[in-house]
Parts: structure tokens; C-alpha cells; sequence
């Protein structure tokens, strides 16, 4: 009977780790990684806008711009030579085509670095999970027996 007790109380505490532990690591890992994959999409867009206006020979340009809660007004870039790119925490450095595609060349390096380490870390944490309700799975059965 006591053994009954002593087994209950560790299949508890193994599914209490896995419920307030495991799982909203998971979630918080997952959402990292999204995070990761929308700074990949927005430099990617930039590139391509870049290639655009460079093979097309674009140096100047009209456009919409969102001002916030989608109110737009009409712009007029005079020289699309030089744009400014976010580079984090803020700041906008203003660099020419070639530098800007350089930026990105090596800002999209690292995000797939991290994009990578965040994987595994989802996959560390799965495997965990799957270890904890294996364990949990065979302390059931002994009971069961």
C-alpha cells in the first residue's frame, strides 16, 4: 500500500515537471525561434527589394508608408541609393546597396545559426518530455500489475 502512495506521488511530481516545467519551455523556445524566422523573412525582403531596385536601375521611388494603425501617406524617395537598415536595439545605420547587401549577407549567417540552435533546443526539450512520460508510462504499468 505504501509502495501504491510512493508511486503515485512520483507519477505527480514527474507530471507537475512536465506541465510547469517542460512544456512552457517549449512553448517559450518555439516562440524564440518564430521571433528568429520573422527577422530572416523582413531581411530576406529587404535583399530582394535591394536586388530589385538594383538590377531595374531605380533611383528614386514613390511608395505608401504605414504611419501606424494603418494610416498611409504617399513618400517620395529622391535617391534610393542609400538606405537606412535597422541593425538592433534601435539604431539604423545608413549604407549603400553593396554594404546593405553585405549587412545582410552576414546578419542572415547568424540567424540561421540561431534558428539551428533553437531547433535543438526544441528537440532536447521533446526529448525530454517523451523520457518524463516513458517514465511515467512504466511506473503506471508496475502499479497495474
Amino acid at each position: 500500500m505504501d509502495e501504491d502512495i510512493s508511486r503515485k506521488r512520483k507519477v505527480q511530481r514527474y507530471e507537475e515537471f512536465v506541465d510547469k516545467r517542460l512544456k512552457p519551455d517549449l512553448v517559450k523556445a518555439i516562440a524564440e525561434r518564430d521571433k528568429v524566422f520573422h527577422k530572416q523573412k523582413m531581411f530576406l525582403d529587404l535583399k530582394k527589394n535591394i536586388e530589385n531596385l538594383e538590377n531595374n536601375g531605380i533611383t528614386n521611388l514613390r511608395s505608401m508608408v504605414n504611419l501606424g494603425s494603418e494610416v498611409y501617406m504617399q513618400a517620395e524617395v529622391p535617391d534610393t541609393r542609400h538606405i537606412f537598415v535597422d541593425i538592433g536595439l534601435g539604431f539604423h545605420v545608413e549604407f549603400t546597396w553593396s554594404e546593405a547587401l553585405q549587412f545582410i549577407s552576414v546578419r542572415e549567417a547568424r540567424l540561421a545559426r540561431q534558428i539551428e540552435e533553437y531547433t535543438q533546443l526544441i528537440a532536447n526539450i521533446k526529448a525530454q518530455i517523451k523520457m518524463v512520460c516513458e517514465g511515467i508510462r512504466e511506473l503506471l504499468q508496475i502499479r497495474a500489475e
